[in-house]
């Protein structure tokens, strides 16, 4: 009778737990189900009918009208473009950011030198920053080096400020590996950079990746500094999807309002369903160390 009572409550537990579960993706993913469905409604089906309604009618009128290319004079306002310098900024930020990552944490974690630990926890007080603090002074510094208002600024400004959790990621990474490695790599004469990509870089997959959605995330999604740093032709998607919703359009246009935010998001959601077990992998990676 104790084993049937120790069963039948292990039973319940689980059952309440895939409930519990159950709901709470239905709550999070209900949005994203609205935003579809609005997507490939006709305007006037959406004003009819509710949020929660299947469509009548599928069109795609709402998807090609959010990606068409803005032209000046008339009335498309796509983000086409605006998609564009996203990928544009995100993909050089995000390597360059990744490989000085991968120097940083190498130094920090196996070639630390008199003060290294101050300087990295320097380095680490970047993470900590808000975006606001540092608008004024990164203004100034693109100013001074010609970068305002272009796409090598955004660049610029992303690996920056992108730089303190690349190289955190990659330090606590390279501290795992057993340092007897490098050390004998420097008794059979390997230099600094030989030991960088015959040891460290090849088991580096999971890092790599870690920084590479993290980097690609926070980029892509970013808003502040793309309003704050851009002129209207390279403008981030994040801004132009905030231009296209806040118009002032005679007719507001849900349909292809929702489609135009599902394009933005697309790229991150993307990385993530194909590359999100290397994520968490390369997240507990070094962990225990």
């Amino acid at each position: 009778m104790k084993k049937k009572s120790i069963n039948i409550s292990s039973i319940l537990g689980r059952i309440l737990i895939y409930i519990i579960l159950t709901i709470s993706a239905i709550y999070f993913l209900l949005p994203i189900f609205v935003m579809i469905i609005t997507s490939v409604k006709d305007l006037d089906e959406i004003k009819n009918g509710n949020l929660l309604s299947l469509p009548q009618d599928i069109t795609f009128q709402p998807w090609i009208e959010a990606w068409s290319e803005a032209r000046i004079g008339s009335e498309s306002n796509g983000i086409k473009p605006f998609f564009i310098n996203s990928i544009l900024i995100t993909v050089p930020a995000v390597l360059i950011s990744c490989i000085i990552g991968a120097f940083n944490g190498y130094v920090f974690s196996k070639c630390q030198f008199k003060g290294s630990e101050v300087f990295f926890s320097l380095l680490l007080f970047g993470c900590f920053i808000p975006f606001q603090v540092v608008l004024l002074p990164m203004s100034q510094t693109m100013g001074y080096l010609g970068l305002s208002g272009s796409v090598m600024g955004l660049i610029f400004v992303h690996v920056v400020y992108g730089t303190a959790f690349t190289t955190l990621f990659f330090r606590n990474f390279y501290v795992s590996i057993p340092t007897e490695l490098i050390n004998a790599a420097k008794i059979d004469g390997a230099g600094f950079f030989r030991i960088f990509f015959k040891i460290l870089l090849p088991v580096s997959l999971p890092i790599f990746m870690v920084c590479i959605i993290w980097q690609m995330t926070q980029i892509w999604n970013e808003f502040l500094f793309g309003i704050t740093f851009s002129d209207a032709d390279t403008q981030p998607v994040t801004v132009a999807l905030n231009n296209l919703v806040n118009s002032t359009s005679t007719v507001k246009k849900y349909n292809v309002d929702m489609a135009a935010a599902l394009i933005a998001v697309a790229p991150t959601l993307i990385a993530y369903i194909i590359s999100g077990k290397y994520f968490v992998k390369g997240l507990m990676a070094g962990a225990v160390k």
